[in-house]
């Protein structure tokens, strides 16, 4: 491949003056490299490993004439030079033919050329998983039957466009996710790590252990309203859907569970005296993600004409009080809102007490270790549904004193958030059904005095 500098020049190029037949055009382009390492394992030997590279080029026109802004945007994981031209015509050609865009604004101007523009691509391999091999290697003597995946990803981002504009950002991804089996029982655990220099293999192994060993004992127990102990992993799959749905424009519209009745949003309602903050900030510490918008295609919370501009930090909820939604600079201007952009991680303040702490204060209710799928049944509330899995357990007089059958639930984050009775320490953590796509978390553990267990589920 040549490098993704050359593309950027060549598209830009293609794209020629910017005038054609009385429609003035302007181009983005955003070029992602991707370097990826990955390893698995199953019944206590490893299976599998391999490392990819690849590529993806996206180029964004703006055409604006008399019929308005319009915008097209054309994505390919052709890596042939002579290939760009041809991708460059079609996405002119997808916004002389789209319909006038909503979300239209200037385009963020150059602010000069980074200084590592030119700087080489980092990638990965499989020698960054020799720590957690070794671990696991220790593991696999055990009795218990080990399964995983392990992934790393160095993904760079090139954002360039006519107006001048130079970008970059590389970002380091990684989770590894480890199933224990002992007899019937089985337990989860994973961890998101960036460089895979700091994975608490044996913490993990050792957690793993004694979740097994608690199954030793199983109770059956019907669905229910029951007092229930959300480790940070469960915490963040609710709550990161609670992030992907505050959407200002949603919201104004009366489309969402943050619609006020009667009209408007529901910012600066209470939710809870618990003093949590849930936010966004691309420079919070081991979560660093992309402090500017790199987007081939508008939604409600990010728009193309938005690329390049920076993302700082944002409070979505302050001291248990809704505080903001997200809103790109087309819809902030419209409904006379500020502006307040995503970033790629999500992090919620907690409390003082360790989970050890909030077991040991639990007279009898139910212990979660994870989640799993997870769907949305009325977005007006954002009532969810899912089922738990690998590992629910019952707490008595302080005590995790047996296993229970799983259940499927039905739960909105808002309304989790207004019933918490108590938030534990906040702490780094992979949620277990959207690992795939957000891996960067900071969660509290909650206790939930009356969580919705609907029915029983047969899934193991």
């Amino acid at each position: 491949m040549i490098p993704a500098q050359q593309v950027i020049d060549l598209a830009l190029k293609a794209a020629g003056s910017g005038r054609h037949a009385g429609t003035e055009t302007e181009t983005i382009v955003l070029v992602t490299d991707r370097a990826e390492a990955s390893l698995r394992w199953a019944g206590n030997s490893m299976t599998t490993n391999g490392v990819s590279n690849s590529r993806t080029t996206t180029v964004v026109t703006i055409a604006r004439d008399d019929e308005g802004p319009r915008a097209g945007s054309l994505c390919s994981a052709e890596v042939d030079p002579a290939l760009i031209p041809e991708l460059v015509a079609a996405s002119a050609e997808a916004a002389a033919g789209a319909p006038e865009a909503r979300d239209a604004a200037e385009l963020v101007g150059g602010t000069g050329v980074p200084d590592d523009w030119d700087a080489e691509v980092p990638g990965t391999g499989a020698e960054v998983f020799a720590g957690l091999a070794a671990s696991l290697s220790r593991g696999f003597r055990g009795t218990d039957q080990l399964y995983g995946f392990a992934r790393h990803e160095m993904a760079t981002t090139f954002l360039a466009s006519s107006t001048g504009l130079r970008r970059r950002f590389t970002q380091p991804t990684g989770t590894v996710e480890i199933n224990a089996k002992r007899a019937r029982a089985s337990a989860w655990a994973g961890v998101s790590t960036p460089y895979f220099v700091d994975v608490p293999t044996d913490s993990l192994l050792e957690q793993l252990s004694t979740r097994l060993g608690w199954a030793a004992r199983t109770v059956e127990l019907p669905a229910g309203r029951y007092e229930t102990l959300m480790p940070p992993s469960t915490v963040a799959d609710m709550m990161i859907y609670l992030g992907w749905t505050m959407s200002g424009r949603g919201a104004q519209e009366g489309r969402t569970a943050l619609s006020a009745p009667g009209g408007g949003t529901r910012v600066g309602e209470r939710l809870t005296d618990l003093p949590l903050t849930l936010y966004s900030d691309p420079h919070a510490f081991e979560l660093e993600c992309a402090p500017f918008v790199a987007t081939g295609t508008s939604s409600e919370t990010a728009s193309v004409f938005d690329n390049g501009l920076d993302i700082g930090c944002v409070d979505w909820i302050r001291g248990g009080v809704i505080n903001a939604l997200a809103y790109p600079r087309a819809a902030a201007a419209e409904f006379g809102a500020p502006v307040a952009l995503p970033a790629d991680n999500l992090l919620m303040t907690g409390g003082s007490a360790s989970m050890d702490e909030m077991i040991a204060s639990t007279e009898r209710g139910l212990l979660l270790t994870t989640l799993w799928y997870i769907r949305e049944v009325d977005p007006t509330t954002l009532l969810l549904t899912g089922l738990t899995r690998d590992g629910v357990y019952l707490v008595e007089d302080g005590q995790v004193s047996a296993a229970v059958n799983n259940f499927r639930f039905n739960e909105s984050p808002l309304d989790l958030l207004r019933r918490a009775s108590q938030a534990g320490i906040a702490e780094p953590t992979l949620p277990r059904e959207w690992g795939d796509w957000a891996t960067r978390a900071v969660m509290p553990s909650l206790r939930i005095p009356d969580f919705n267990m609907s029915s029983v589920s047969q899934a193991q």
